[in-house]
């Protein structure tokens, strides 16, 4: 039997979403990341790296060079873009959000910082496109 203060938490969390669908409905997706731009994701600790281009994904590190490739899904929500496919029989989701990022290594920015669920892992790292580029040099 429920107690009246968990009854009460369960009525507060439901009247959280009341009044802001006029919110929701003026939001815009993110619109950061043309479509046909190529993303370029990439981490360390362990090394990884994932190259989308259009609606597949190449994921590579030191353990499989010439990487794996599997297709993905984009979705483009308030704050960034994910794209989300199974590699290797896992879930991979990809989330990529605007902000400055270092990869901890080398001398260079990225412009979007990247989170990636594959499976029960978790991979954090930084990203940028063929059209917004890192700064930084090129070869660190």
């Amino acid at each position: 039997m429920k107690t009246i203060p968990t009854l009460l938490s369960l009525a507060f969390l439901a009247g959280c979403g009341a009044g802001n669908s006029e919110i929701e409905d003026d939001a815009e997706a993110f619109s950061g990341i043309a479509d046909d731009e190529v993303v370029s994701l990439a981490g360390t600790e362990p090394f990884w790296s994932v190259e989308i281009e259009g609606d597949e994904a190449t994921f590579s590190s030191p353990e499989n060079l010439e990487g794996t490739s599997f297709p993905v899904e984009r979705f483009a929500g308030l704050n960034g873009i994910s794209f989300s496919g199974r590699l290797e029989g896992e879930s991979f989701d990809a989330m990529v959000t605007p902000g400055d990022c270092s990869d901890g290594m080398s001398d260079r920015t990225y412009p979007y910082t990247v989170t990636i669920s594959w499976g029960a892992d978790q991979l954090v790292g930084c990203g940028y496109t063929d059209r917004q580029p890192f700064s930084g040099p090129e070869m660190p």
